[in-house]
């Protein structure tokens, strides 16, 4: 059993086929277990360039992110978000969002442990492995090692987007604990690091529109920032991230797909969400463990 992706979708799919004692390996070919959690370090300190924050709502992933509080990785982040511009639809109460003193990624290396996981490895040829494979990957990059989901992935319709961490010399805007942009070219949110890690520092994250997601718009960036906030001088240290599939704007209702003997998981299925990710995840990993236990999947049926 092969997971290609140690996002959390794919980490997520490990870990239950493991906990049910299926043999699983997980390959990532960047060089840490992350995805869409990852971030960078900005002068030494680590800052998520990711997904911004999640919310729960099942009760399956709430125990995972109990856990995660229990042992000090996870925080809620508290306070509203303002919203700049015309929103298409009034305020509601916020979720509780969650984020990570330690950046988002260090959620995914505390998933990954006990797990047989190789970072480092780009997988560009299904053939070469042996028995299932499960894609945890937007379906775009899914459809260059499995041509088959190229459907799928037109069909969800992925856009890139640009973020940028924005460090200054110290804290000169309104109290802030992010805010959602909407009817600007450049801007969609805007996130501030300090709050949301806890430690106060002057560092705002950025998140673009799909026609700014290019790596030579971050000083585009950050000049829309500090006219947004009215910022009196310009960041003095800024680093960037591109995602060439940051979201789907038509995704899959169901939790995962298989493709021509191939499962994908993600967040193109369900909500896009990270916690959307770990369902995918764990999704799969029941369809494999009820193929390989038919006994089991009928429990489990009667169980729901």
């Amino acid at each position: 059993m092969v997971v290609i992706g140690a996002g959390l979708a794919g980490l997520a799919c490990a870990r239950a086929l493991h906990d049910a004692g299926v043999p699983v390996r997980v390959l990532e070919r960047a060089a840490a277990p992350g995805g869409r959690l990852g971030g960078d370090l900005l002068d030494g300190r680590p800052v998520d360039l990711g997904a911004a924050y999640f919310t729960v709502s099942d009760p399956g992933f709430a125990a995972v992110v109990s856990r995660w509080k229990d042992a000090g990785l996870a925080r809620p982040w508290i306070g509203d978000f303002e919203v700049y511009g015309e929103s298409p639809h009034p305020p509601a109460t916020p979720p509780v969002r969650w984020a990570a003193a330690g950046g988002l990624s260090s959620l995914a290396v505390d998933l990954a442990a006990g797990l047989n996981v190789t970072c480092g490895v780009a997988v560009k040829d299904l053939t070469v492995l042996d028995g299932t494979v499960v894609l945890a990957m937007p379906a775009p990059q899914a459809a260059l090692v499995h041509p088959p989901a190229a459907d799928l992935a037109a069909a969800q319709d992925w856009q890139p987007s640009l973020a940028v961490a924005l460090r200054y010399r110290r804290r000169s805007w309104k109290p802030l604990t992010g805010a959602f942009v909407n009817d600007h070219p450049v801007l969609t949110t805007l996130c501030d690091d300090g709050s949301r890690r806890g430690d106060g520092a002057p560092v705002l994250v950025a998140h673009t529109t799909p026609g700014a997601a290019i790596e030579s718009a971050a000083a585009d960036v950050e000049a829309a920032v500090r006219e947004l906030l009215d910022l009196p001088e310009a960041a003095v240290a800024v680093t960037a991230r591109r995602w060439p599939a940051a979201r789907p704007t038509q995704p899959s209702g169901s939790a995962f797909a298989q493709v021509e003997g191939v499962y994908l998981a993600g967040d193109g299925f369900g909500r896009p969400r990270v916690e959307g990710a770990w369902l995918s995840g764990r999704a799969v990993a029941a369809a494999i463990v009820g193929n390989q236990n038919p006994k089991t999947a009928r429990t489990a049926s009667r169980a729901r």
